[in-house]
């Protein structure tokens, strides 16, 4: 009778334990799943137009931000928050609150990190220099600010949060550089929206690191053409690692974009 108790306890153990960690892969193992954080204060403006054309090619590299499923409800981050592009990817719940220009009822939007908000040590950072270190701002692109707040308001104080990335389909890997350099900017990140390490495996080779570049971009100094390429990441929040097998094929180019099957959750 003791003996069966012990094993039903430690099945309780077991499955306390995976519930804890979270959720179970494909491979069997038990990875960490993202959890939205408390809601903290800052403060929001916004830039560009009505039509978010200049929130495209931000320092994240995404481009193209309708291409790459981004759209309009985009954000550039203070320098404490971008984390020298780490913060690339992540998303955030915004909510305006008081201010005379704040929605009634004070609606939330989500939006995700694309871009910079440079510091402005012309200006103090209580007029002007809105996104100066050790400032937490969002600079949202102006249809996505419109959707917590008037425009006329120009600054506003938020509530703010980081949340879940739910993200339709694989994660996505866009090539650049040459023969002897491959330049990858990461797309499309599910869970905490945000990678810490990389490494690529050619079909001939294999995993080899790859450095942080700038942004969501990564880069290995090697030569892999003619060979089927897949990635192995790990999330700069969760921490959780996933392996996107033959993501492109022997024959893959420069400036494609190559999708995944895998995603963080």
């Amino acid at each position: 009778m003791a003996s069966l108790l012990r094993l039903r306890s430690l099945s309780f153990f077991l499955a306390m334990v995976a519930v804890v960690v979270g959720t179970a892969t494909a491979g069997g193992y038990y990875a960490p799943v993202f959890r939205a954080t408390p809601w903290k204060q800052a403060y929001a403006t916004f830039y560009g137009d009505e039509t978010a054309s200049e929130t495209m090619g931000g320092a994240c590299g995404y481009g193209n931000l309708f291409n790459s499923g981004y759209g309009t409800d985009t954000a550039a981050l203070s320098t404490v928050l971008f984390n020298n592009g780490y913060g690339c990817g992540q998303c955030f719940q915004l909510r305006c609150v008081n201010s005379q220009w704040c929605y009634k009822g004070s609606p939330i939007t989500t939006v995700t990190a694309t871009n910079l908000c440079p510091p402005n040590w012309s200006q103090d950072s209580n007029n002007g220099g809105w996104c100066n270190p050790p400032r937490t701002h969002f600079d949202m692109a102006k249809p996505a600010f419109m959707k917590i707040a008037q425009w006329k308001g120009g600054i506003v104080p938020v509530m703010f949060r980081r949340v879940t990335c739910v993200r339709k389909g694989g994660i996505r890997f866009s090539f650049q550089g040459n023969g002897y350099w491959l330049l990858v900017y990461v797309m499309n990140v599910g869970g905490g929206g945000d990678v810490a390490n990389m490494w690529v495996k050619g079909s001939k080779t294999g995993w080899i690191s790859m450095s942080h570049n700038w942004g969501a971009s990564y880069q290995a100094f090697a030569t892999l053409g003619g060979q089927a390429l897949s990635f192995k990441l790990t999330s700069y929040t969760s921490h959780e690692t996933i392996i996107a097998y033959n993501v492109a094929p022997a024959n893959w180019q420069v400036g494609m974009t190559y999708s995944a099957s895998v995603n963080f959750h």
